[in-house]
């Protein structure tokens, strides 16, 4: 089927094809590194592109296209979420080399983001990242000054996202302070979007096998068939499984080889994160979530683990079974308690915000990005019913 819209994408990523050819950013000098500086502001880089657009439409697949037609040793292709994650820990590494002056009193000012940026481009000039979005405080703080460091030496970069750059981290906190990013974007990528209306996931040929139920008994039975199933084929027995994760031991019920048959209150009750659902991703090919609720902004958090959760699995082309309450397209209803509870004033307390403010509109308090994020997991759960998604586990790994 031809897409017009598609099209306009490929001439695009074409261009950055061509331009990134004879392009290779300059490697630092003896002299630079010993300083502990950096070169000058890298010249002739070619412009990036953002690409945006309603879920769906092909942005994912027409990059990875791209990817894979470039025959470029340093490139980088990673969910953005999991880039911020390593973006932190190497930030973490780097604290704890610096050697400080106890003797005085003075402040002793350091900024790790150039060693980071350093650490990055290393052996990468070429980022593609998946899903670029920005929902934490943490990462809207760092990110001017991470990716002003990454495009002075050279970085290409081409993103997906379902935000247009001036609706990034929309209503976050202190986005006064993340705005100059949006510039910084601006000016290294070519802005494009992509929105044909058509939700291509959704349009997928759903395969013989159902892989997505409607809580009751015989959901059950039939969760339990394919478990056993798919457990014929492993080299286990039916266990309970530790994973570690950055040292910390999250243990999961019911297990066998790469089969893991998991509850929604184990993955998405428990403090989980990314991290921990990038675990799950590597050490699993197929896993099985009983007993998701209905989602509401009561239980934002958990539908905040469960966006995180269904993104990683996606991404890392994890095969996925489920039983719930309700459809997919049903599953996160916009209401819920919005009333000042104690946790909410609490949490304004600590962070010094005023009824009333901006900040006080954020949607850590509002669940805006929730609703917003949630079309994405139904699209893809959508897509993960279908005989091509489910299939293509074993090309993945």
């Amino acid at each position: 089927m031809h897409d017009e819209h598609q099209s306009k994408i490929v001439e695009e990523l074409q261009q950055v094809y061509q331009n990134i050819q004879a392009y290779k950013p300059e490697r630092e000098g003896f002299l630079t590194k010993w300083m502990g500086g950096k070169n000058k502001k890298a010249k002739n880089t070619p412009q990036g592109l953002y690409l945006y657009g309603a879920v769906g439409g092909g942005k994912t697949m027409l990059m990875d296209l791209f990817y894979n037609c470039c025959q470029v040793e340093n490139k980088k292709r990673v969910h953005f979420h999991s880039f911020m994650l390593d973006v932190h820990s190497r930030i973490h590494e780097v604290k704890k080399g610096v050697v400080r002056d106890y003797s005085t009193t003075k402040l002793q000012p350091f900024d790790p983001i150039a060693p980071v940026a350093a650490s990055i481009t290393k052996n990468t000039w070429l980022l593609c990242f998946d899903e670029f979005q920005v929902t934490d405080v943490a990462d809207a703080m760092i990110l001017k000054r991470l990716f002003i460091e990454l495009f002075d030496r050279g970085v290409v970069m081409v993103a997906t996202s379902n935000r247009s750059p001036d609706d990034l981290y929309k209503n976050g906190l202190q986005r006064g302070n993340f705005l100059p990013f949006i510039q910084v974007l601006k000016d290294h990528c070519k802005i494009t979007s992509l929105d044909s209306g058509i939700d291509y996931r959704a349009k997928g040929v759903l395969g013989k096998e159902k892989h997505y139920f409607i809580k009751g008994e015989e959901s059950d039975k039939a969760i339990e068939k394919i478990f056993k199933y798919l457990s014929s084929m492993e080299n286990d027995i039916v266990r309970p499984r530790i994973i570690n994760v950055k040292g910390r031991n999250v243990t999961f019920e019911k297990t066998c080889g790469q089969i893991m048959d998991s509850t929604f209150t184990e993955l998405c009750d428990r403090p989980l994160g990314a991290s921990d659902y990038i675990e799950i991703s590597q050490a699993f090919h197929t896993v099985i979530i009983r007993d998701v609720p209905q989602l509401n902004l009561k239980t934002k958090s958990q539908a905040r683990r469960f966006i995180t959760l269904i993104d990683t699995l996606y991404d890392n082309r994890v095969r996925v079974v489920v039983s719930a309450v309700a459809p997919y397209n049903k599953l996160f209803v916009p209401e819920g308690d919005e009333e000042f509870t104690d946790e909410k004033r609490m949490l304004m307390d600590d962070l010094k915000i005023s009824h009333g403010t901006d900040d006080h509109k954020s949607n850590i308090f509002t669940g805006e990005e929730e609703l917003f994020a949630f079309d994405r997991t139904v699209s893809r759960l959508a897509e993960m019913q279908t005989a091509a998604y489910w299939d293509q586990w074993e090309y993945h790994r």
